[in-house]
């Protein structure tokens, strides 16, 4: 899924894209999609049940009634993504073979928006006879069947078959992928202009799958076939054009008009799914008051956004870019409407249960925007106006509004087999579903490219930085100034062709000897009743972390990253002597964010205090708290321990119900509790069945403060090495700037999320002090 570009990104070369596309796909495996088991195999007790014999008793049930194949096998959340490859994206017909890495992205996108599993297959025929005869044959597999890449007009017919003789949901994404989201989004923006669907003018640039889907949904929506002009590659499809498809013909105009500028006068909605840049500004400057444009072609647009906006100020504009508002996305769609109709074994995907997405989305978009979006977009408030006509890709409330809406429709309309009854606990389901993957690195990333900052890479003398910090610029995610020998720095990009004309500063060189001796007598300044002599000043600003956090010091950078190659507590010495703590904090501290399958969770302390007393546990975990709400989750705390409430009176155990008993008493709303054991406090109902009076009782626990720097650094390593469980930290907490410390050997991955880390760090605090001069 797309992604917002940073203004000052340079495109990548269409050469190193190539490259980095193909070593993504290759390794460390072939390939973005696996099968792993779901049921224990560790005893020969467990393969017997697996297999032979046990296996056959689900086999006789299933046998003896077709549904129980529901109940015993994983055909219920399976969904075939099937393509011959005749109508890839951007690159036409290559082929079955070709189109696999696009049919395995389609089933990686099922995945994590809407935990269904997804196999991809590709069918080496390109007639319409065989292709739906193989697909009934291999219906039984799947719950669903989802068609991608077709060229049309063997699209129409494929599809429209196998929705009359499977007994199962089929859609052809292309078609009405597009048709969805792009409705939501007309019905909305027709409201904020105040014009009626059924009086509206419609011109429609381009006559393919989605156009025609799109036309189609529409019109059940109420648009007016005779207010409709739709064109194709020779112009506008009038009724008297001769050798017309069935599908043109259903919306050729008996206007007299040949081109889009005659079709674009006096236009109320411009829907484009054609080619680049063919509307002009004297067409847009042609349409009526009010006019709706979706640009949708991509990655062009019919018209550059901006130079849409320039055009028309009173325009409502939509595009399937992502680095503008209102993006048109298919993935807004499918995987939650697919979710929806597998959840009550939907037989088909019919126009209720699509017209029901479509409203769902449309209504999402006017309730209030949870905290945890507008973070991510880095913008106050979304509210529902002319720049958000349609919810946003990262939205955590997709999976359970539409779904439940395409559930519903498929009840009413009769083609469901199995109904929901308790609408509460499905959408509790739902949003468990939606809790095990990598949406907050997603979120991280995508926040800290709406405002970049400059980021120190301290150790930029090694490969696996350059590496970090090369993802970091050519991502947008942040600015990067890398420290160490030149020479050696500049050998390491054209090794990795990292050609970005990025700032080197080597600390110790004779081209930076002014600024060295500057900021040597300012640390002097700083220490020199602290032991720091006007030499030792000298000689440590040689030394990259010393020259690194001065430069924050002196606003001649935003934030910065260190810690790659030398031990923790090395590295945190020149932080603190040359940073400090943050004006109100007694001591720092640091929080790992693990993304687990029970979703993320904020661990602390992990690196700095080894055994903390009560006063500073209390601390540790207000600005964990605080860490939380920076990243959109309202932070739910246990205060972990051996004992569980007043179970033992060891110092141990004591200190840990004080440390709540002062965030009780200084932060009465923040919820908060301990002292409990860590099952306890995993598992809700353990805890309200033996705690009731627990403010964490029936809560799901996702802030976590350990006793001991022991206990917090095991656990977030056990969760790292066991459980593959990926950790964005250690995160710096209680510093006067963005500086944070990586562990000694971090991935490249690690690195680059440390940098988001750090430029979000410093947008935050940027936010804050503006706020505070604008209070003042």
């Amino acid at each position: 899924m797309p992604l917002s570009l940073s203004p000052y990104r340079e495109p990548m070369s269409r050469e190193k894209q190539r490259r980095e596309a193909l070593i993504y796909h290759a390794k460390p495996h072939p390939g973005k999609i696996k099968v792993v088991p779901t049921k224990p195999y560790a005893t020969q007790r467990d393969l017997a049940l697996a297999y032979s014999p046990g296996v056959a008793e689900p086999c006789l049930e299933i046998e003896k009634n077709k549904e129980e194949v529901y109940r015993y096998t994983s055909k219920g959340n399976t969904v075939a993504v099937i393509s011959n490859g005749t109508a890839v994206l951007g690159l036409g017909n290559i082929g079955p073979e070709a189109s696999k890495p696009v049919m395995e992205g389609k089933s990686l996108l099922f995945k994590i928006f809407a935990d269904i599993d997804g196999i991809d297959i590709e069918l080496d025929t390109e007639n319409v006879d065989k292709f739906v005869e193989t697909v009934k044959t291999i219906a039984p597999t799947f719950g669903g069947i989802n068609l991608e890449d077709i060229k049309a007009p063997e699209a129409f017919e494929i599809e429209q078959r196998l929705k009359e003789e499977l007994d199962i949901p089929v859609m052809h994404d292309d078609q009405h992928g597009t048709a969805i989201i792009s409705a939501a989004a007309l019905l909305n923006a027709l409201e904020l202009t105040g014009k009626k669907i059924e009086e509206v003018s419609i011109v429609i640039s381009g006559a393919g799958a989605a156009a025609i889907s799109c036309s189609r949904l529409y019109r059940a929506f109420g648009a007016q076939a005779k207010n409709m002009v739709m064109l194709d590659s020779k112009g506008v499809i009038r009724e008297d054009r001769e050798n017309l498809s069935s599908q043109k013909a259903e919306f050729a105009t008996a206007r007299k008009i040949d081109t889009l500028d005659e079709a674009m006068v006096d236009a109320d909605v411009f829907i484009g799914l054609s080619i680049a840049d063919i509307v002009s500004p004297g067409m847009l400057e042609s349409m009526a008051k009010d006019p709706i444009v979706f640009a949708m072609a991509n990655p062009d647009p019919e018209i550059a956004y901006d130079l849409a906006c320039s055009v028309r100020n009173d325009i409502i504009m939509a595009t399937g870019r992502s680095d503008h508002p209102n993006q048109v996305n298919n993935v807004l769609g499918f995987p939650f409407i697919f979710r929806g109709a597998l959840d009550v074994r939907a037989t088909k995907i019919n126009e209720e249960m699509k017209m029901a997405a479509v409203r769902a989305l449309a209504d999402l978009t006017k309730e209030p925007v949870p905290e945890q979006v507008n973070i991510t977009y880095d913008t106050t408030r979304l509210t529902f106006g002319r720049e958000y006509i349609i919810p946003k890709p990262f939205d955590p409330r997709l999976i359970a509004k539409i779904p439940p809406a395409v559930a519903k429709a498929a009840m009413e309309s009769g083609v469901a087999n199995a109904p929901i009854k308790n609408w509460q606990a499905y959408e509790e389901q739902l949003m468990q579903r939606s809790g095990n993957d990598n949406k907050v690195v997603r979120m991280l990333h995508n926040r800290a490219k709406v405002n970049p900052k400059r980021i120190v890479f301290a150790e930029a003398e090694l490969l696996d930085v350059i590496k970090a910090a090369q993802i970091v610029y050519e991502e947008g995610i942040a600015i990067p100034i890398l420290l160490g020998d030149k020479t050696t720095i500049e050998q390491l990009k054209a090794e990795l062709e990292f050609d970005a004309e990025v700032e080197i500063i080597d600390p110790r060189s004779d081209e930076y000897s002014e600024i060295r001796t500057e900021y040597a007598h300012k640390l002097w300044e700083l220490r020199k009743r602290k032991g720091e002599t006007e030499y030792s000043a000298r000689v440590n600003m040689g030394k990259r972390n010393y020259f690194g956090s001065m430069m924050l010091l002196e606003g001649a950078a935003d934030g910065m990253i260190s810690g790659y190659s030398r031990a923790y507590p090395k590295v945190l010495r020149p932080v603190f002597e040359v940073i400090g703590r943050a004006h109100g904090v007694e001591n720092a501290s640091t929080v790992n964010i693990m993304i687990t399958e029970h979703g993320p969770l904020f661990l602390a302390d992990t690196s700095i205090n080894i055994d903390p007393n009560a006063e500073e546990l209390a601390e540790i975990a207000q600005m964990t708290a605080n860490v939380a709400r920076t990243f959109g989750f309202e932070p739910v705390i246990a205060l972990l321990s051996y004992a569980n409430f007043g179970s033992s009176n060891h110092k141990e155990a004591v200190k840990v119900r004080e440390a709540v008993e002062i965030l009780h008493d200084k932060s009465p709303d923040l919820v908060v509790d301990g002292e409990i054991q860590t099952d306890f406090a995993l598992d809700q109902e353990l805890c309200h069945n033996n705690f009731p009076f627990s403010k964490l009782a029936g809560k799901k626990v996702n802030t976590f403060i350990f006793p001991n720097l022991d206990a917090a650094n095991i656990t977030y390593k056990l969760l790292k090495g066991l459980n593959n469980a990926d950790s964005i930290g250690p995160i710096m907490l209680g510093l006067r700037k963005p500086v944070h410390i990586l562990q000694l050997g971090a991935s490249v991955d690690e690195m680059v999320n440390m940098a988001a880390v750090a430029a979000i760090d410093a947008q935050e605090r940027e936010k804050r002090k503006k706020a505070k001069l604008e209070n003042a």
